[in-house]
């Protein structure tokens, strides 16, 4: 096997021979540049393995360095060293197509990691390319280019936020970008952040060691020590309480936890993903979501669009679907009828694949002899809500309510919808104080930053200005 070699861009001679150490001992030969002008000739002579920068340069900067790699050398993963704690500085390289970053002084330990990943980046780039393909059916242009930017994000190790409808496929889209990165091997780890306890949430998250607290028997592995190596996947991060919106956002920059009880920290090498259906920057101008969380975790933007703007896509998808299930009935797979595609292609789809695969479901057990019509279907077309939702519910993270309370919704990119909507009624008692004070809270807020432009405001909120005046009058707001 050939040696492979590796690029190291700083002027401080001490980090050089560090790195050039550390790096040797790894079996790679290393070759340094103190200059970017020394760096652009060093890569225009030979193919790196994996290149380090610094972000001050004596003749530029790092991000002059990566952006230079990327577009002329996109297969070699470019790493920024970074000043300790400078995570603005991660963020924007991380942006411009850096691979990863590391912190000075240099954690031996974190190098050796961020390296071993980087080398297997080669290794999978072809494979990858391939794969996308079968994971994620449709062959409609808005399909094409998600594809395309998922093979790309899928060898950085930039957090990502996967935006989206409910039932787009955002988890799977996620696990596509896992697999297709260096980290393919190690563990995919998905937590629903809406389904944990708010008290249980930091013993799931980091783990707690035995008799930290009532019930701690033994010590327990936290999700962060779980995906290790991997990929930790939260989804409907926006449900996330603040408190631990702000340990989430030290584990991220530190790259440590520190489980409930212990005395030290505990190194972790874990790359987020996260997504969410509701609107995460309207959520951060309201202050039910951090801002420098938001910013850490969106470095890379991935939207997953809804079917309706796919449409060419359904007839594949449907017969993709149908063919599951004959499989998992041990039967032929049943037909669309022509009234039946017609009926489904007009359709809007508020719950995406997933309203599919269960229209479809549904079709099969309903139809007669293996052929479905439109009326086996059964859609319904949904009528827009005539009363006023409360703001509380379409701008705030929600936590799970009683089924018989839910209603349909359709959640629209660019705007607030959480899917369920409770009439004033469904209240009482001090519960019903706490949501009218919650909700006073976030609509003074929001008609103080549009200077009480009331049709201004009732968009913001995802309201008709009516139903602002209704929640005004009610809250008794002048």
């Amino acid at each position: 096997m050939s040696k492979q070699y590796a690029l190291v861009i700083d002027d401080e001679r001490d980090i050089r021979e560090l790195l050039t150490l550390t790096l040797g001992r790894m079996g790679l030969l290393v070759e340094s540049a103190a200059t970017v002008s020394e760096a652009r000739q060093r890569l225009a002579e030979r193919r790196y393995a994996l290149c380090f920068t610094d972000m001050r340069l004596p003749d530029g900067t790092g991000h002059e360095v990566i952006e230079l790699i990327a577009a002329q050398y996109p297969e070699t993963p470019v790493a920024m060293i970074t000043a300790y704690g400078n995570v603005d500085a991660a963020v924007v390289a991380l942006k411009a197509g850096a691979f990863d970053f590391v912190s000075k002084p240099v954690d031996i330990n974190v190098l050796r990691r961020l390296v071993q990943t980087a080398l297997r980046l080669s290794e999978e780039k072809k494979a990858g390319a391939d794969a996308s393909s079968t994971k994620l059916i449709g062959e409609s242009e808005p399909m094409k280019q998600l594809r395309a930017t998922i093979a790309k994000v899928a060898r950085s190790q930039a957090p990502v936020y996967v935006a989206g409808e409910s039932g787009v496929g955002k988890e799977l889209a996620s696990r596509l970008i896992h697999e297709l990165g260096p980290r393919a091997s190690a563990p995919f780890v998905p937590v629903n952040c809406g389904a944990i306890p708010s008290e249980l949430m930091e013993s799931e998250f980091f783990g707690h060691r035995k008799g930290s607290f009532t019930g701690a028997h033994a010590d327990k592995e936290g999700l962060f020590q779980a995906a290790d190596g991997g990929t930790l996947f939260l989804d409907e991060v926006a449900e996330l309480p603040l408190h631990m919106q702000v340990k989430l956002l030290r584990v991220i920059q530190e790259k440590a936890v520190r489980p409930i009880g212990a005395r030290a920290e505990v190194p972790v090498d874990v790359r987020i993903l996260s997504a969410t259906h509701k609107n995460l920057a309207r959520l951060v101008d309201l202050g039910a979501f951090r801002q420098d969380l938001f910013y850490r975790i969106n470095v890379i933007e991935l939207r997953v669009p809804p079917l309706r703007e796919r449409r060419d896509d359904i007839p594949l998808l449907a017969t993709r679907i149908l063919e599951r299930l004959g499989r998992e009935a041990d039967r032929a797979p049943a037909r669309l009828s022509a009234d039946a595609l017609r009926a489904l292609n007009s359709y809007d789809f508020p719950g995406n694949v997933r309203e599919l695969e269960n229209i479809l479901e549904r079709a099969v057990a309903l139809c007669e002899d293996g052929s479905i019509g439109a009326e086996d279907m059964r859609l319904v077309v949904r009528a827009p809500a005539e009363s006023a939702p409360s703001v509380v519910e379409a701008a705030m993270p929600s936590r799970p309510v009683a089924s018989h309370h839910h209603a349909s919704a359709r959640s629209n990119e660019g705007e607030f919808n959480a899917g369920i909507v409770l009439p004033d009624s469904a209240y009482s008692g001090d519960l019903a104080a706490t949501v009218a004070e919650t909700e006073r809270a976030v609509i003074t807020k929001v008609l103080e930053a549009t200077r009480w432009n009331r049709t201004a405001a009732a968009k913001q909120l995802g309201l008709t200005l009516r139903q602002l005046r209704y929640r005004l009058e009610k809250l008794g707001i002048e």
